[in-house]
């Protein structure tokens, strides 16, 4: 009996290659047809033809979030990874013959810049993923949508065109896009709404996001921005003050950039203006009521009505208070009187004043207290020059050194005095414009100023009862550079005669030639603004000659001026 030989293993992958398409072509890695023979559990049994079937997951043949629709006897696709495994079962993938048919189709369509369809299924880090039909995408979280996309939800599991923007077969990679599809759509309908639009229209649209600039309305394809100055004449702190996201809103363009396609609006624009006519309701000097709605380091702002703001000046919020914080006069919400300084309805401008809708303490001072009335405070300051004394009022006094006290020095008269003191003084002038009261302490001494008393330019009764022109003897207290300190008599009033006036030579006029305690004979040339006397011996000495050649004759007939001074000596001296 013959015996025929054993086929071999290689007999048989050659039988096999050539049943599947030639002994040339492996039969692993490739995409072949097959037939479910049962469907079992949540897996798929299928037949490919090999000498067992495979099993296949249900799953993979539904998009995600969608049940699988597969029956008994159906043909499909799938991908075989081995002929068999350590079972003796073909291992087959659903997922791994879509992929492969998907990467086909995706990069025909990416060569050809055409948009594919995919859902979103999962989220990973920096974004999410896209089934593309077989073949898994990642999304970007930054091209989810035009904006920032707080929930994605609604969007998951959702069929919707992507933008494929790379991809690279090698290394499985596909990074598609959204947001490329939204801008293209969108730029189609802003290019045509826009061609819709015309500035000064009054449209209506719903407020879709709001910053702390303003708010982007949807005006039905298109947004644009409503400003937060567009919003309301009035101060507004922020858009949330006057409307809400999702509130249908009534507003004008204003502007429209069709090279940008920027649209600005404004709602303020649709109410009447209340600066309209501003000079004639806030005339200057008028005195109102208003609002304080800002406090910033220059000023204080303040509201007389809706839309109308004006702003107080920090040198323009009190009499007495300087170099302070507005913060510490007024405070936000409180109600004031201000005077209108200033209107500027061009500019749109109000300048208020709110010392000047209050009493100037300075004109009250000079009414209440005119000049020789005794007065009495607190030494609230000691300069080098002098003592500055709290009054009634709430304004300050100064005190000059030189009006402290008879026959001692300026400084030795501050050191008798010290801060919190409460001492005495006469007013001696008040300059209200200037906000300066002047006071001497020494003039209620004897020697000083009678109450109602004062210098004049017209010579009246002065300090000490001297009077304008009046040859009176002095006494040397002090020799300075620029002159001398002296006193009348061994009590009298006190004064200065500058270098240029202690004689008509300039050998004369210096002041190194006097010594303290020496006396001599000077004119009274004035008062300071103290009225305190100022003394010239030059002027004596001009006015002696000019009464020498008044009475002894003229140069001009013959005499010398030598000749004169002699003669008016003798005389005075006979």
């Amino acid at each position: 009996m013959a015996t025929s030989a054993m086929p071999t293993r290689d007999d048989f992958a050659a039988l096999l290659n050539e049943s599947l398409g030639g002994e040339n072509e492996g039969f692993e890695g490739r995409v072949v047809k097959g037939t479910v023979t049962a469907i079992e559990n949540d897996l798929a049994v299928i037949d490919v033809g090999l000498k067992s079937e495979g099993r296949v997951p249900l799953r993979e043949f539904a998009a995600p979030g969608q049940k699988a629709e597969l029956n008994v006897g159906d043909e499909v696709e799938v991908f075989v990874d081995r002929v068999e495994n350590h079972n003796g079962e073909a291992m087959l993938s659903r997922d791994r013959a879509r992929r492969e048919a998907a990467w086909d189709k995706l990069e025909t369509e990416y060569s050809a810049g055409n948009r594919v369809d995919g859902v979103i299924f999962g989220r990973v880090k920096g974004g999410f993923t896209v089934d593309l039909g077989g073949a898994v995408a990642f999304l970007p979280g930054s091209q989810v949508d035009i904006r920032p996309v707080r929930d994605v939800g609604p969007l998951m599991d959702q069929a919707m065109p992507f933008q494929i923007l790379k991809m690279d077969r090698r290394r499985g990679n596909i990074v598609v896009s959204r947001r490329a599809i939204l801008e293209e759509t969108r730029a189609e309908q802003r290019s045509g709404l826009i061609q819709s639009l015309a500035e000064g229209q009054v449209i209506e649209g719903v407020v879709k996001n709001i910053t702390d600039y303003g708010a982007f309305v949807d005006l039905g394809g298109i947004d644009g921005l409503l400003h937060v100055t567009d919003l309301s004449y009035k101060r507004i702190n922020h858009p949330s003050e006057m409307i809400n996201i999702g509130d249908t809103v009534r507003v004008q363009i204003i502007r429209i950039n069709k090279d940008t396609q920027r649209i600005s609006l404004g709602m303020k624009q649709l109410e009447s203006d209340p600066w309209e006519g501003a000079q004639a309701k806030y005339p200057i000097n008028g005195v109102f009521r208003g609002r304080v709605t800002n406090i910033t380091e220059y000023g204080a702002f303040v509201e007389l009505e809706a839309g109308i703001e004006g702003l107080v000046h920090v040198s323009e919020m009190s009499w007495t208070k300087k170099n302070v914080h507005p913060g510490k006069i007024v405070s936000t919400s409180q109600e004031v009187d201000v005077s209108i300084l200033e209107v500027d309805e061009e500019k749109r401008r109000i300048s208020l004043g709110l010392k000047q809708a209050q009493a100037n303490p300075w004109a009250e001072f000079a009414e209440k207290h005119p000049v020789g009335t005794e007065v009495e405070g607190e030494v609230k300051n000691a300069t080098e020059f002098g003592l500055f004394i709290g009054l009634e009022g709430d304004v300050d006094g100064m005190v000059h050194m030189s009006d402290i006290a008879w026959g001692v020095s300026g400084e030795e008269a501050l050191a008798l005095h010290h801060k919190g003191e409460t001492v005495k003084a006469v007013v001696l002038d008040v300059d209200v414009e200037k906000e300066r009261i002047s006071l001497g302490m020494k003039q209620l001494e004897r020697g000083g100023v009678a109450a109602g008393g004062g210098a004049s330019a017209g010579g009246a009764g002065g300090a000490g009862g001297v009077k304008k022109n009046d040859i009176v003897t002095v006494t040397v207290l002090n020799v300075q550079d620029g002159g001398l300190d002296v006193q009348v008599g061994d009590d009298g009033p006190t004064g200065f005669i500058k270098r240029t006036d202690l004689g008509r030579d300039r050998d004369e006029q210096r002041p190194e030639r006097f010594q303290v305690g020496q006396k001599f004979d000077a004119m009274v040339s004035g008062f300071d603004r103290s009225k305190k006397p100022n003394f010239s011996i030059k002027a004596m000495q001009i006015a002696e000659e000019k009464q020498a050649v008044a009475q002894y004759g003229s140069s001009d007939s013959g005499a010398s001026l030598g000749d004169i001074l002699g003669e008016a000596l003798k005389q005075k001296n006979s």
